[in-house]
């Protein structure tokens, strides 16, 4: 087959390429390497940057002439790979708003990738209409929305998230279920909104390169070491302030005992070696599910403090911890820290266990073959 792989979130894309390459299928990606994140694209289509005067400059634009200069930069990019994006099997978006455009942008790209390919497919996976609405209406008992009930942020500051709601955005997303052959869920947290939706095609786990991530189990002997990467446009919607806080706890408390390593901002490769001498990894507290992040780290054997809710112990059927599910509390994050810290040796068990549930639910190839199953039923 070939498969056009639409966008770039936290390298799943990039994994489920190398997946379907090992099977023999012919892959490309199309996008932007998901920001400072730089992941390696076949087709790049950037959007340029927009701070200070240029901002002011494209706000003004948009305001006289109802043209975002962002956006035609990106569609001029685009169309440059008109060529190169014609005669797919397959098609598959990795949102509703795959390359950050104005839903009119984009829904001209979907026209296309629709009239010159075969099948298209839709991955919540991130941010869209259907999940958003679901936190928004307080469906889930926390959710990327909570810092925002909570006045920790404005709704200007949940923009990203809330575009979502708002009338273009729901009409962009009215095409692409109109469209397209149905959608995908990534994990539990878009899983649960979608699962009566009668264009839901099932959850299919984010697919994790194991060859990439070497397995080193745990050595306990000395400090603890505490690692906490941070996105700076993520910080609240990750729980980083919750994290932050935490350790400010941990580290008065126990000095001798742990080393904590912040981190923000990093290029995937730099990113990952940073975290490599780390026993616990620090992800996110308002998800039921494991993010991207999360799952390379326990692919490599760290203890993380993320999503591990019931309703992801139930889902896959788990009777050992393969990581530590925390609630968005300060108290909640400073207990679970401690009771991994004063019983170190727990660590190098969740670790193992962390590694095999990796091959069992995220083996790169074995993800692969579960959508070409999808794809090819429907």
């Amino acid at each position: 087959m070939r498969i056009l792989l639409v966008g770039e979130y936290s390298r799943l894309h990039n994994s489920l390429k190398e997946g379907l390459i090992s099977l023999g299928h012919e892959v490309n990606i199309i996008g932007s390497g998901d920001g400072f994140k730089s992941f390696p694209i076949d087709f790049k289509v950037e959007a340029p940057t927009s701070k200070g005067l240029k901002k002011k400059f494209r706000s003004l634009i948009y305001k006289l002439f109802k043209k975002d200069i962002v956006s035609l930069a990106v569609k001029k990019q685009f169309y440059s790979f008109e060529e190169e994006l014609k005669n797919y099997d397959v098609v598959q978006l990795i949102n509703e708003s795959s390359f950050n455009t104005t839903p009119k942008v984009e829904m001209e790209f979907i026209e296309f990738l629709k009239q010159h390919n075969k099948k298209l497919f839709l991955l919540s996976c991130g941010t869209d209409y259907i999940s958003v609405a679901h936190a928004y209406n307080k469906k889930f008992r926390y959710s990327i929305l909570t810092p925002l009930f909570e006045n920790k942020v404005t709704t200007k500051d949940c923009d990203p998230a809330l575009k979502y709601l708002s009338k273009p955005y729901f009409k962009l997303h009215k095409t692409i279920y109109e469209k397209s052959n149905g959608v995908i869920a990534s994990d539990l947290d878009y899983h649960i909104p979608l699962e009566h939706h009668e264009d839901y095609l099932g959850l299919i786990p984010n697919p994790i390169n194991i060859n990439n991530l070497a397995f080193k189990p745990l050595d306990i002997n000395g400090r603890i070491v505490i690692f906490h990467g941070i996105n700076s446009s993520n910080y609240y919607k990750k729980g980083s302030d919750i994290f932050e806080e935490a350790l400010e706890v941990i580290q008065k408390k126990y000095p001798e005992e742990t080393e904590i390593i912040t981190v923000k901002s990093l290029p995937y490769q730099e990113y990952i070696k940073q975290y490599d001498k780390a026993h616990i990894v620090l992800d996110q507290v308002y998800s039921y599910d494991q993010g991207y992040n999360a799952l390379e780290a326990m692919a490599k054997g760290k203890v993380v403090l993320t999503g591990a809710e019931t309703e992801f112990i139930d889902f896959y059927g788990l009777e050992q911890p393969v990581a530590v599910n925390v609630l968005p509390e300060v108290t909640d994050v400073v207990e679970k820290l401690e009771t991994l810290i004063l019983n170190p040796e727990s660590l190098i068990q969740i670790g193992k266990n962390a590694r095999n549930f990796i091959e069992k639910e995220h083996h790169y190839k074995q993800i692969a073959k579960k959508y070409l199953e999808v794809w090819h039923n429907n």
